[in-house]
């Protein structure tokens, strides 16, 4: 597969030199995600630096914790660096959020409850966020709310978040098996469990995939695996993809590929392939540190937390020491982080009258700026609402 060297110009995330593979066109990520990467020393660290910004309010933020998505929770410390710890107020959902809804709710409402709080963003936007949101409107209607990744209905997410982002989750249905096909696969394995399965995007997605691997060639195989909001939580589904994978590439051969709806399966997934064989195409929420640098064993040092160019070069490296080049494939910037940093600085211009969220081409330009790649953008509904689908373009490792 031909690949070409391609220069990234700075983004909020740094500088980046981008493998582009010819064959990919574009993909995507998604909700409902958990996993573990590094660097979240360097980010508190830098918290406690003075503010780029300075703005005349607060904004209240609320991330996963580092065990749920430790990419959204340095995003959040990084609008903390950015405009000061006295003009941030950053709350964590809590990691079995599906049966805290209450806390989850009220960690967010309680982000209102400063008069000072004119700007509110929730990444991931989780279940509760909607009924949050709209106790909020009740008491502070001037308050400017963004949700990035909602994992609720799209429509109702659409009428009630001021702008909401996320990963073009239809499209990936297919950029994601147009990268598979480039890698050769001919089966395609989809993990994924009824609580994920019962979102509108995601199930609309796998028929996607599935209507996809049957134009292309590819056999499409969907396998049930251990909810980790279930009963053995997180551990019990990681056991499962680790003692699956083996058993799918004893049935199916070494051109199987991997892909699963849930961020804690990401890890062991990468790790797994990487010894055994096999494919992952992306993952569910496509970033260099999301499942990698744990699977891979790479420590990255502080002061490399946040250098996409120096990560991407050290997996790159690690994969091929195994032997393993091209069986992999992601987006050059972190999906969420991009998201989060991308609707707070919107929103925040907004309010100070320096911008206009409800601005397509303002949204984009903003994007493209924060990612330093280019950003492929659409409105969810062409006619109401302020929802955002979009696309990055693939590198392989």
């Amino acid at each position: 597969m031909s690949r070409t060297d391609t220069k990234i110009s700075r983004g909020l995330f740094g500088p980046l030199t981008v493998l582009a593979g010819a064959a990919a066109l574009f993909a995507m990520s998604l909700v409902g995600c958990a996993g573990k990467t590094d660097g979240t020393a360097n980010a508190q660290a830098s918290a406690q630096k003075p503010p780029e910004v300075q703005i005349p309010f607060k904004i209240g933020i609320m991330t996963g914790t580092v065990s749920q998505g430790e990419d959204e929770f340095r995003a959040g410390q990084m609008v903390v660096a950015k405009y000061g710890q006295d003009h941030v107020k950053m709350v964590t959902y809590p990691d079995n959020f599906m049966q805290e809804q209450e806390t989850v709710i009220a960690q967010l409402v309680g982000l209102s409850s400063d008069p000072d709080v004119k700007v509110i963003v929730v990444g991931q936007a989780i279940p509760g966020s909607v009924a949050a949101v709209r106790k909020i409107r009740e008491k502070r209607p001037d308050i400017l709310i963004g949700m990035v990744e909602p994992h609720e209905d799209p429509a109702i997410v659409n009428q009630t978040a001021d702008i909401s982002i996320q990963p073009d989750q239809l499209a990936r249905g297919r950029t994601i098996i147009n990268v598979a096909k480039g890698m050769g696969v001919t089966d395609f394995i989809h993990y994924s469990f009824p609580r994920h399965m019962s979102q509108e995007l995601l199930a609309r997605r796998r028929d996607i995939m599935k209507q996809a691997c049957a134009e292309n060639g590819i056999k499409f195989h969907f396998v049930t695996a251990p909810d980790p909001m279930g009963e053995g939580g997180l551990p019990a589904t990681q056991q499962f993809v680790m003692e699956d994978v083996p058993r799918e590439l004893k049935q199916y051969g070494p051109k199987t590929a991997f892909f699963s709806t849930n961020c804690g399966m990401m890890d062991p997934m990468i790790r797994t392939v990487l010894n055994n064989g096999g494919y992952v195409p992306e993952q569910c929420c496509p970033s260099p540190t999301h499942g990698y640098p744990t699977a891979l064993g790479i420590a990255i040092p502080p002061d490399k937390a946040g250098d996409f160019a120096y990560i991407n070069a050290e997996n790159k490296k690690v994969i091929a020491e195994h032997h393993m080049t091209g069986h992999f494939a992601t987006w050059p910037v972190p999906e969420v982080m991009l998201s989060i940093r991308t609707v707070t600085d919107l929103l925040v211009d907004s309010a100070m009258k320096k911008a206009d969220y409800k601005d397509e081409a303002t949204v984009k330009s903003s994007m493209e700026a924060h990612a330093g790649v280019p950003i492929k953008l659409s409105k969810y509904d062409e006619k109401k609402g302020n929802s955002y689908l979009f696309l990055v373009s693939n590198i392989y490792y």
